[in-house]
């Protein structure tokens, strides 16, 4: 259809390109502001893609197509720095020289890493031969073998779970909901790369959530002889060769665990975006317990703020996979447009719900 409705999503990640492809469907103008240079947020960051090891820059592709709408502004190195409503809508400014009204805002901010250097017991920026999962990501993208600092193959490399995640110390009790498979996946990956080398990862417990995650993760027992070890790590310190000596407690076998790995793999979680608190600041959106963006509601507006015409999409509110984060983007694009066009009344929903929450918290 064509209207004269516009839509500002800030960010131009996995959420805010599969939300502005679905937004320009129904006639929408929008502005897709990403403060980066290229749009791709964390998905750039991937070599392959779990349950189904394909190729992140195939997805990639995909959300590039749908933002080739002529009716998709796309401006990249763009931060917003002010907004004020204006009618229904808003006046926003990108950059402190560029004025735009949207209509409605599509908040897209996503999520940051956790610094692996607040946990200094794994070592992390002290040791050479410990590196986080997203380092070790870097080195498939690159093609470049995986090496040990002083150059050698690695013959024992550890995969230690939920670093900065489901850990009161931390100041982040929830799980990342990633972590977990992201270790499989790259277990699986270490492997095919380097058949003869042993890979250890050490878990809490495991939690699948997808489809087809627990195929993977037996498959990465049966097929590759990939070794799951349920303990925490309590101490991580370093050998004179370089290597890696790990203290864990096995939890099923209830007795202390040391080992010597030549590579450390710390799996860290997903916090909330520092854009995402700069954003929040500007519209006054609220937060839940966790840091993330607060939701109306957990069941039925997932993409409704406390600001109206403020909507949420992908893992600026929670964390989330890909497959999840596609499918919250095209949610929050038909939840926007039901406010642009009120095929519904969510104001009334919200007021509903609001009524609801107050009585049963009392």
């Amino acid at each position: 259809m064509d209207t004269n409705k516009t839509v500002a999503v800030i960010g131009g990640g996995i959420a805010g390109m599969e939300a502005a492809t679905f937004l320009s469907a129904r006639g929408i103008t929008v502005y897709l502001i990403e403060k980066e240079d290229k749009l791709g947020g964390h998905l750039l960051d991937w070599e392959r893609l779990f349950p189904t090891m394909r190729n992140g820059s195939e997805v990639v592709k995909f959300l590039m197509d749908g933002v080739k709408a002529d009716n998709i502004k796309i401006m990249l190195s763009s931060k917003l720095t002010a907004a004020e409503k204006s009618g229904k809508g808003y006046n926003l400014r990108i950059n402190e020289n560029v004025d735009l009204f949207a209509d409605a805002v599509l908040v897209t901010t996503g999520y940051d890493l956790f610094d692996a250097t607040k946990k200094e017991e794994y070592g992390y920026g002290i040791y050479d031969n410990v590196i986080t999962s997203a380092d070790l990501e870097k080195i498939f993208m690159s093609g470049k073998a995986l090496q040990t600092k002083q150059g050698n193959v690695p013959k024992k490399i550890g995969l230690v779970h939920c670093v900065g995640s489901r850990d009161e110390k931390a100041g982040n009790v929830y799980c990342s909901k990633v972590c977990c498979v992201t270790g499989v996946k790259q277990a699986i990956e270490i492997k095919q790369k380097m058949p003869y080398t042993e890979v250890f990862n050490f878990y809490m417990d495991l939690r699948m959530y997808g489809m087809h995650f627990e195929a993977l993760y037996k498959k990465a027992q049966a097929d590759f002889g990939i070794q799951f070890i349920r303990g925490r790590l309590s101490e991580a310190s370093e050998d004179q060769n370089g290597g890696i000596i790990l203290k864990v407690e096995d939890t099923l076998m209830g007795k202390p665990l040391k080992l010597t790995v030549d590579i450390l793999v710390l799996l860290i979680g997903l916090i909330p975006a520092k854009g995402s608190k700069e954003v929040g600041e500007l519209f006054g959106l609220k937060n839940g317990v966790n840091g993330f963006y607060k939701t109306t509601d957990q069941h039925t507006l997932t993409n409704s703020s406390n600001v109206d015409g403020v909507f949420f999409a992908g893992a600026c509110t929670s964390p989330k996979t890909i497959t999840n984060t596609i499918t919250d983007a095209r949610a929050a694009a038909s939840t926007v447009a039901a406010y642009l066009f009120n095929y519904r009344s969510l104001e009334r929903k919200i007021e509903q719900n609001e009524d609801f929450w107050l009585y049963n918290t009392k």
